[in-house]
């Protein structure tokens, strides 16, 4: 019994390795060394944009009908969402669901910088813009730009703190060489 959950489990890992290569060429751009769960998520695949050494955990969904565009050496824990777009809800005497237009502001895009870590359960929303170096706290709703090197958490997600302190801030970006 053991062997066979052994090889049940081999091959489910075996099988979504298989898929992700073969996804990857679905993205608009996709850098090296980027891992994903193609079995266990929902990506608008040709609206998004990974840098190098990516890794998204599973249960992700990332859709946008604009650019989600992801940096280098950025982490998402399980479950997180990314969710561009949203519907016009200002036409008097339409039901919402009927109205096909849209305004400038309804599709903004998305863009994560490089050295970002996101935690757990996370949702992003349309025209954020998170800074390099940030962290979002697990099960964060970020509505707002997040500055570089910044922690921020909550519903909605606010400031926590700073990662470093001015001097240490140098020295890590001197010894990355940025």
């Amino acid at each position: 019994m053991k062997i066979l959950a052994n090889l049940l489990i081999f091959s489910k890992i075996f099988f979504d390795r298989l898929l992700m290569h073969i996804f990857k060429s679905l993205f608009s751009a996709c850098g090296k060394n980027v891992k994903f769960f193609p079995t266990n998520s929902s990506f608008s695949y040709k609206t998004i944009e990974l840098g190098n050494d990516v890794f998204i955990g599973p249960n992700a969904r990332f859709s946008s009908i604009t650019e989600i565009k992801i940096g280098n050496k950025v982490m998402f824990g399980p479950g997180v969402t990314i969710m561009g777009g949203d519907h016009n809800y200002t036409q008097v005497g339409q039901y919402m669901f009927d109205v096909e237009e849209k305004l400038p502001e309804n599709d903004l895009p998305i863009h994560i910088k490089d050295d970002v870590w996101i935690g757990n359960n996370v949702i992003i929303l349309k025209g954020v813009v998170i800074e390099e170096g940030a962290i979002i706290a697990a099960g964060a709703l970020v509505t707002k730009n997040v500055e570089s090197y910044s922690i921020v958490g909550g519903v909605p997600a606010k400031f926590i703190k700073k990662r470093f302190s001015s001097e240490d801030l140098k020295i890590h970006r001197e010894k990355l060489k940025l």
